[in-house]
């Protein structure tokens, strides 16, 4: 059963040495997931899941101590999935599980068992809410780290360039994740999404499915575009 959820936008430029002289600029941000982090310890769940969006190459499961790495953005930074528990696996973690192992290790993650989910972006609300059941039966107290970015068409200069649809899409999905709204959140429109390239949809239609029945309360500890691009970070607990 889902017991508890932090959810938390998937940039690399979280991680300061990417962002370099711009790495103030994502302070607040950096604190916000510090502590939707800190309500998943509160929670003291059997099994953590970190799931995130992912190209074909990185979706799938991720067991305990899979490595990853920001090198491919040209920094020496290495990151692992949790402590390994057995040999240590071939394939490495998609970016937005990167960017969540960095938090786990940046808060000294020790806590429970840890798994990853790469979830694609095509992957219908209808399955995403199955997938999500199925976490959430996977022990007795489960908690999740969902990694996932609102819409890239903020502003102008945005990645997905300026879309007039992006700040109420963007509010929509703010609006659900603070009320823990999980009909809400499953009933996101997946084409819009795609359009305004919402990376976190799959991800948070991930969540809604594990989070049915649990009677959750949220809390949006984050809500901003620095870079044309939505971060929000929330908890449900």
């Amino acid at each position: 059963m889902l017991v508890a959820a932090a959810v938390c936008p998937c940039p690399p430029l979280l991680v300061p040495e990417l962002a370099a002289g711009a790495a103030p600029e994502l302070d607040a941000a950096r604190a916000a997931c510090t502590d939707a982090l800190g309500v998943l310890a509160a929670a003291r769940p059997d099994q953590l899941v970190v799931v995130g969006p992912a190209e074909p190459s990185g979706r799938g499961w991720h067991p305990q101590g899979t490595p990853g790495s920001f090198r491919g953005f040209g920094v020496d930074v290495d990151v692992r999935l949790g402590t390994p528990t057995g040999a240590v696996p071939d394939r490495e973690l998609p970016t937005s599980l990167a960017v969540g192992a960095w938090l786990l290790q940046r808060t000294g993650w020790a806590d429970a068992p840890i798994e990853g989910l790469g979830v694609g972006e095509p992957l219908a609300p209808e399955r995403c809410v199955e997938v999500g059941r199925e976490i959430a039966a996977r022990a007795g107290r489960v908690a999740m780290l969902v990694m996932g970015d609102a819409s890239a068409c903020r502003t102008l200069k945005a990645p997905g360039y300026l879309d007039e649809r992006a700040e109420p899409f963007d509010a929509q999905v703010a609006r659900a994740l603070e009320a823990a709204d999980v009909a809400a959140v499953a009933a996101l429109d997946a084409e819009l999404a795609y359009e305004l390239k919402a990376a976190g949809r799959a991800p948070w239609q991930v969540l809604a499915g594990a989070a049915e029945g649990a009677n959750l309360g949220g809390a949006l500890l984050y809500d901003d575009a620095p870079y044309g691009v939505g971060y929000l970070v929330a908890t449900w607990s």
